[in-house]
């Protein structure tokens, strides 16, 4: 009987570790634009991509935006909805931001429910036209009724740095979650990456993301490509995007694809991407952009890199 109990106990472990590695803050917090081409924009994010992946990276570009987004991962039926404006055009770029990713992970035919909601603001400090810094503070609630797991909330901060090398290179790192409140699903971690656009359509990335908390030093490698085409007024743009990801900790490889409607006033991206090895994950995501005024109207209205 008590060999009975513990095996029990033992697979309701495992499950449970095994969904709850299927989303956190690193992963729930990101868009279309970073999915679509493997989480590679360290280097170049702009607008609400800077919220997840560098702070730093507002300077980009210089335009009012606000953003919706809803995602659907398939594997652990969860919804991730995103709501944010975010202003470059200041001295002092940031962003306002609410997210909010809910997940029923069938646990041995047993639907649970994890949710977690966060509210934060991103700003970033230029110290000259190619050198920028950045911070992110956030407050989160989660609540969850899976075994062994327990309601956290309170206070944690991102930190990012980018440079700009040339016109066509530039580089990007952060630490995630580098101090505040201590939580499973806010895990810390720090990322770096380098984007080169060799054309001025085309932009190509790699990134990289490793874990720090005791016991895992995973990490997550991703590289990918935007082509960015334009009709014959120029006037709107078609960003085709496509990606790959590996995550050593899980032993997922990843592939992705996107594409995005981008016009003067606004913009679409949809991105998919499908677990290849290693998993059966699907995932679903798209936004929807409105753009308010420019300081430099000329320039890509998508200025997704």
């Amino acid at each position: 009987m008590r060999l009975r109990i513990g095996l029990t106990v033992g697979m309701l472990a495992s499950i449970t570790l095994s969904a709850h590695a299927e989303g956190d803050s690193l992963v729930d917090d990101l868009g279309p634009r970073e999915i679509a081409v493997g989480e590679a924009m360290r280097a170049g994010a702009t607008g609400s991509t800077a919220i997840g992946l560098n702070p730093a990276g507002l300077p980009l570009n210089q335009e009012l935006v606000f953003e919706g987004g809803y995602g659907y991962r398939a594997s652990d039926s969860a919804s991730l909805v995103s709501a944010s404006a975010c202003d470059s055009t200041n001295v002092l770029p940031g962003c306002f931001y609410y997210d909010y990713a809910g997940s029923n992970p069938d646990l041995m035919g047993v639907s649970d429910h994890r949710a977690t909601h966060i509210a934060g603001t991103t700003l970033a400090y230029p110290i000259s036209p190619g050198l920028s810094f950045g911070s992110s503070a956030k407050y989160f609630h989660h609540t969850t009724n899976v075994m062994g797991e327990d309601d956290t909330s309170g206070f944690t901060f991102d930190v990012g740095a980018n440079y700009r090398i040339a016109n066509a290179i530039s580089v990007g790192a952060a630490v995630y979650n580098a101090f505040g409140t201590e939580s499973p699903e806010f895990p810390r971690a720090a990322g770096g990456g380098v984007l080169v656009r060799p054309v001025q359509m085309l932009a190509l990335s790699f990134d990289a993301r490793w874990k720090l908390i005791d016991g895992d030093h995973s990490a997550r490698y991703g590289g990918g490509a935007e082509l960015f085409m334009r009709n014959d007024s120029g006037q709107v743009g078609f960003p085709l995007r496509a990606g790959v990801l590996h995550d050593s900790g899980l032993g997922v490889t990843y592939l992705s694809a996107g594409l995005g409607l981008a016009g003067m006033k606004y913009g679409l991206d949809v991105a998919a991407r499908h677990a290849v090895d290693g998993s059966d994950e699907t995932m679903f995501i798209a936004s929807l952009r409105f753009f308010g005024p420019r300081l430099q109207p000329g320039q890509n209205a998508d200025s997704t890199f």
